[in-house]
């Protein structure tokens, strides 16, 4: 993959309309730097919060040149001077204070206060118009800022070429040394690394899908097989040992900061920097963030598609709390087929569908689960503990991403795993009364937390996933692990969180900021004393995830009046904390108790329009059936399409 197909993918998730769905996911992601948040803020407290001396806001800009399209550039990370200017005198004239990243360091050593509204600029990728073009406004506004450069790029030889996107880029296009020193020597400009080499993609699996080369363990297609994680961390090791060695051989100073490319690391990768004196890493995704002791991860606003002081305004004052989700839960089982060219035609058709209908995000299956009991036979990625049915998940991941826009989420069982071990399995398995229960494993023997979460890490590290859909099979009933789980209902739904939240450490070894979703039945909300028989609570679900995703799924609850049922279970999440801002409504599609008939789709749709009558932000359905187009590709768009009015905030 090339720089410009990365950033084209990075362009797509994060255009104007899907910038409004991801900057409320982001912001809620954990772990993240200290506050690195717009969680449940409005606009008025985002603006309040900018006001206190701890915050931070931080811009990314790429080139800047004087013959930017108003809008639809070849480039749509370049900003025209005029704009930029613009930017500068707008941020000037509404008390924003520029700051260095010196000044943010010592700021997290506690060393000064940040003054208010404080504001710092980035510039990524070494372009030669952040001396030509930039610097001249940085010192006519006497604004500091941080130049990010690829050292490779920098000594790029003059018979070697770079695929930037519209054109290929040379030598000439990119800063010199000598430039950088004199904006150096100015006070204004510190340098970062960008890496040496590692702006670029490489093979990710062995269909050739290639992925940022920072996060990724490349396939070697002579060798067939993935690097190995020592293999994969030298690589990243040597290149940014090689980057700052130039940084100080040039510059005669040893950089604080590396500016990942795409954004794209990993709390492996972030601990091979701080050995190398480089403790403060950025992001693409977010706005403001409260600055302590960690300063990795810190958010940026990505500055794209040459905005104007009115399009950058609204991205930093529009209330988040408007946003929302639109979500299709696939069956990855779909897709697969034994015959290459069949698998192939099923994916294209998932990418068409997605691409078509435009929700903000597909909830993927990353398991197997043929027979359709609700547990995992094998895995669609590389993993150390059940069969690999196909190395799948990467693939169409990617593809989801990249070619339709989505943000994807990989669903996985939190107990629900048919171990290839079946003494093991028969010891960790929960013995239920109820013989067609979901087969589960017993989430209090170390065995088990063992094995599952060595699932979520190797999912992670397989792999492109931006979130976790946890899987509906973690309940316990009352008569279950008697003796084991706690007797309180409360505590064994604490228990089976606090389990959940294990896994998503496991996964954000590799995957940072990752977005947790759990499923929730409908009884604990509609009746909540039946928490005894799931160990599931809506309140303490949306204190633990980002989100919950409600099975609001009347049909499988037989009832007789479903529309009743759901403004039941509206009036419900709406009386519990955070509710909606915090709830999924997920829709079903099918009655399953009519050999899955469908749902006939305008009753789908006066569902759909009734939920956000009612106040819900937050939609998906399962199944999306998209080899057999139901429902329909123009019904399915005009309830879960993220990109228009009256659906989401534009």
């Amino acid at each position: 993959m090339t720089h410009a197909s990365i950033h084209a993918a990075l362009r797509r998730v994060l255009s104007t309309a899907a910038l409004l769905l991801a900057l409320p996911l982001a912001a809620q992601a954990a772990p993240v730097a200290q506050g690195a948040q717009d969680k449940d803020l409005s606009a008025a407290q985002a603006a309040e919060r900018e006001s206190r001396g701890d915050q931070l806001l931080v811009l990314s800009y790429h080139d800047v040149r004087d013959d930017v399209a108003r809008k639809g550039d070849p480039d749509a990370y370049a900003v025209s001077t005029q704009n930029f200017a613009a930017h500068l005198d707008w941020l000037s004239g509404h008390g924003y204070r520029p700051v260095s990243l010196s000044d943010v360091i010592k700021a997290s050593r506690g060393e000064l206060k940040l003054p208010p509204k404080a504001v710092l600029l980035t510039f990524d990728d070494g372009l030669r118009s952040i001396y030509t073009h930039v610097f001249p406004l940085l010192r006519a506004y006497n604004y500091p800022a941080l130049m990010a450069v690829v050292t490779g790029w920098v000594d790029l030889p003059k018979d070697q070429k770079v695929d930037y996107g519209p054109r290929m880029f040379t030598h000439d296009d990119f800063v010199t040394w000598d430039q950088l020193r004199e904006m150096q020597a100015s006070g204004l400009v510190e340098i970062s690394s960008h890496s040496d080499n590692l702006h670029r993609g490489i093979t990710s699996n062995p269909q050739g899908n290639t992925m940022p080369a920072a996060i990724t363990r490349e396939w070697s297609v002579k060798a067939q097989r993935y690097e190995t994680e020592a293999e994969y961390l030298d690589r990243v090791r040597r290149d940014l040992t090689a980057s700052k060695t130039k940084i100080e051989r040039e510059l005669g100073v040893s950089p604080h900061s590396v500016v990942w490319p795409y954004a794209a690391y990993n709390s492996q990768t972030n601990d091979i920097a701080d050995k190398l004196g480089m403790s403060v890493t950025f992001d693409l995704e977010g706005r403001h963030q409260t600055i302590g002791r960690d300063l990795h991860g810190l958010a940026r606003l990505l500055v794209f598609d040459n905005p104007t002081i009115q399009d950058l305004t609204f991205e930093l004052r529009h209330d988040t709390e408007l946003d929302g989700v639109r979500a299709l839960q696939v069956d990855l089982d779909y897709v697969y087929d034994k015959d290459p060219a069949q698998q192939a035609r099923n994916l294209d058709k998932l990418i068409e569908r997605i691409k078509q209908v435009g929700p903000s995000h597909v909830f993927l299956q990353a398991f197997a689960d043929p027979d359709g009991n609700g547990s995992a036979d094998a895995l669609y990625f590389p993993n150390r503990q059940l069969p690999m049915r196909a190395d799948l998940f990467n693939r169409v991941a990617w593809q989801i991403k990249t070619r339709a826009r989505a943000k994807v989420f990989a669903w996985l069982p939190v107990l629900g795993y048919e171990l290839p071990d079946k003494a093991l399995d028969a010891q960790l398995a929960i013995k239920s009364s109820n013989t067609a229960e979901t087969h589960r494993l017993n989430p209090f023997d170390p065995r088990t937390r063992e094995i599952v979460a060595q699932i979520y890490e190797d999912l992670a590290i397989s792999g492109y996933t931006e979130g976790l859909l946890f899987h509906d099979d973690a309940f316990l009933r009352d008569d279950e692990l008697r003796g084991i789980a706690p007797a309180a209902p409360a505590a064994r739904t604490q228990a089976l969180i606090d389990f959940t939240q294990e896994l998503t450490r496991a996964a954000g070894k590799w995957r940072p900021k990752l977005i947790t979703v759990r499923n929730l039945f409908a009884a604990p909300v509609l009746q909540p004393k039946s928490e005894s028989w799931f160990a599931q609570d809506l309140a303490a679900f949306n204190n633990a995830y980002d989100y919950t995703a409600v099975m609001a799924m009347p049909w499988m609850e037989n009832s007789r009046d479903p529309q009743r049922w759901m403004d039941q279970l509206v009036e419900r999440v709406k009386a519990s904390p955070r509710g909606l801002s915090h709830t999924i409504f997920e829709l079903q599609t099918v009655d399953w108790r009519d050999k899955s008939k469908p749902i006939p789709a305008e009753q789908l749709k006066r569902m759909a329009r009734r939920l956000q009558a009612d106040g819900a932000r937050h939609l998906a359905w399962y199944p999306d059936d998209f080899i057999a187009d139901r429902p329909s590709t123009a019904d399915a768009r005009e309830i879960m399409s993220a990109r228009g009015f009256p659906y989401l905030e534009k």
